[in-house]
């Protein structure tokens, strides 16, 4: 979704100057987006039907100028596996005002509610609304 969501924003904001992508830390073999995922991106006006998962890569991790991770646990595996870029791995909500004063990670709703996937989706706008202030 953040991704999308991403993408989605920088384009009404007239951003061409950025590419944005996604990538796993586990091998999902190409899996399709997750059905709820999509129906929450597209009740927010937000295709998101046509992404197919991939692993992240080295060359990846090398090219990027920045890594946003949802959860501190991935930004801490991130920065063990890739030292040299740690200064631009950062989680998704600290872009967010005021995040020292919420739970740092934006949780994978995956398997659980409808709800927990709007949830996700409302904590990943409120994000990225605050990565674009930055970039």
């Amino acid at each position: 979704m953040a991704e999308a969501i991403l993408t989605n924003k920088l384009k009404k904001k007239g951003r061409r100057d950025i590419a944005v992508s996604s990538a796993a830390l586990i091998d999902m073999k190409g899996k399709q987006a997750d059905p709820f995922a999509v129906k929450i991106l597209e009740e927010n006006g937000i295709e998101g039907g046509s992404h197919i998962s991939k692993l992240l890569t080295d060359d990846m991790v090398v090219n990027a100028d920045l890594i946003a991770v949802m959860e501190e646990g991935q930004r801490r595996q991130l920065c063990e596996r890739y030292p040299d870029a740690a200064a631009k791995i950062r989680l998704l909500k600290s872009f967010m005002k005021g995040y020292q004063d919420v739970d740092t990670d934006i949780k994978d709703p995956y398997h659980l509610t409808i709800y927990h996937y709007r949830l996700c989706f409302a904590e990943i706008s409120m994000a990225v609304g605050g990565m674009l202030g930055v970039l």
